[in-house]
């Protein structure tokens, strides 16, 4: 698809024609005996009169995303070549849902189901310096957004640490980023045992990835991200069931999300300094898989008793947040990405991400971020009682409770012991594992991956540097 901006009534194949629920005006009659009602993700196509008329029911912005994204799903039916809409929506929403929703993912098929490009164009009242940066940013960030699609839909064997790295270093001479990846001999000599643990049974070598932005002019702030890159998870020797094991592709989505924040920071132009730091792994078993019962010590020293090596990416991001933090000096916000509990798609839902951290109003402007961007959260809080749960009768910590109740907050826990004291109201823990990777389209993603993360935290830079 290529996506356009014009001020001027082009001559398309078809115009789109957004009508709100119950105020249908123009071919009514006709639309009628269609029963068409112009409600959410509803659409007729009127060749004859070379319009597609698409439903929305409310103005708010995320409403219209899913309508454009309906209208370009239509549209790819079709052999249809060009189209133009005209509205007085947001530009950012208009891209966003023409853009995310014309993603597909056709890698694996045998048979390419890929229409032809068509040419969309945004008719808009006038092109100005702050209209084009608008929609070029948008489109980055959209791209952004659908690069991390692609990297957690690709299946484990072709997607392992080493792809990971890989394609950071690829990010990092695309947007000039710095680069550093640290293999198995230097995780070893900066004591991230935890991390290693979860690694060493599989063939795949587990890796560090530390990507670094620094604005031209001096940062307003310095921000670190840290992302779970379990390339895949069999859960190790506390092996998942079968039918919890087809999507594991997907638990590299936290630091998937990283990569593709990364790519688009620089793009943005934004006076912070960002660093985003992905811990690679895969979670296999074998005669030299980690054990429960097993006393891993952290590269902070903390030990940790094993009760279940599936709560590994807690392990993983236990060591990337101490190395986040002995290797970055005054940080001013840290925030971890991790398809992390199950427990968490329980509480809210397999489309809203589960935000914690110390410091309520900090949260509170994350959630805010998300739901600016498009992104569904919503606060979990902590609470004194729950973390006395990861108590070890022989260890300083226990990487899970001992209560089934309250699991995506104890596993926020676990993490926050990790936070030294200067940055415990500076970090929030996002909890993806509902939205990262459904298995059936909503709104206006598709299938699969849905690139979570992204959005709201190119919002939250964004509102940093107003």
């Amino acid at each position: 698809m290529n996506l356009n901006l014009t001020t001027k009534e082009i001559q398309t194949d078809i115009q789109i024609v957004l009508v709100k629920h119950k105020f249908i005006k123009e071919n009514k009659k006709l639309l009628k005996s269609l029963n068409f009602k112009a409600s959410n993700e509803e659409a007729v196509l009127l060749i004859e009169s070379k319009k597609l008329y698409v439903g929305f029911e409310d103005e708010d912005d995320d409403t219209i995303r899913v309508a454009i994204a309906t209208a370009i799903k239509e549209l790819n039916k079709t052999n249809i070549k060009s189209a133009s809409i005209k509205t007085d929506f947001k530009l950012s929403v208009i891209v966003d849902g023409f853009e995310l929703g014309n993603y597909q993912f056709n890698k694996y098929k045998s048979k390419d189901e890929t229409k032809d490009e068509k040419d969309i164009y945004i008719i808009v009242d006038k092109i100005g310096k702050d209209t084009q940066k608008i929609f070029e940013q948008q489109i980055s960030i959209c791209n952004a957004v659908n690069k991390v699609r692609d990297f957690i839909n690709t299946a484990p064997d072709d997607f392992y640490p080493d792809t990971m790295a890989n394609e950071a270093i690829k990010i990092s001479k695309e947007s000039k980023l710095k680069c550093k990846i640290l293999d198995e001999d230097a995780l070893e000599e900066k004591s991230m045992n935890a991390m290693l643990a979860v690694g060493r049974a599989s063939r795949h070598k587990s890796k560090l990835i530390h990507l670094t932005y620094k604005p031209k002019k001096k940062a307003k702030k310095k921000i670190v991200l840290v992302g779970k890159g379990l390339t895949y998870d069999s859960g190790g020797l506390s092996l998942k069931p079968s039918d919890f094991m087809t999507t594991m592709k997907s638990d590299k989505s936290g630091g998937s999300a990283v990569l593709g924040i990364m790519d688009t920071i620089a793009k943005l132009n934004l006076s912070i300094e960002v660093h985003g730091i992905i811990g690679a792994v895969e979670n296999m078993i074998g005669g030299d898989a980690y054990k429960p019962d097993d006393i891993l010590v952290a590269k902070d020293g903390t030990t940790i008793e094993v009760r279940n090596t599936d709560a590994e990416g807690r392990l993983v991001l236990a060591d990337c947040l101490c190395y986040a933090q002995d290797e970055v000096k005054d940080i001013d916000y840290i925030l971890d990405f991790a398809t992390l509990t199950g427990a968490c798609v329980v509480g809210v839902g397999q489309y809203t991400s589960g935000i914690m951290g110390n410091n309520n109003i900090l949260n509170y402007q994350v959630v805010q971020s998300a739901w600016d961007s498009g992104e569904l959260a919503t606060t979990l809080p902590f609470n004194r009682y729950l973390k006395k749960t990861l108590k070890s009768e022989i260890a300083d910590i226990c990487n899970i409770s001992n209560t089934r109740y309250g699991g995506a907050i104890t596993a926020g826990l676990f993490l926050e012991h990790f936070i030294k004291d200067e940055n415990k109201q500076k970090w929030v823990h996002i909890d993806i594992a509902g939205p990262a990777f459904v298995e059936h389209s909503w709104g206006y993603n598709p299938h699969g991956a849905s690139g979570a993360g992204v959005r709201m935290t190119l919002e939250f830079f964004r509102s940093l540097c107003k």
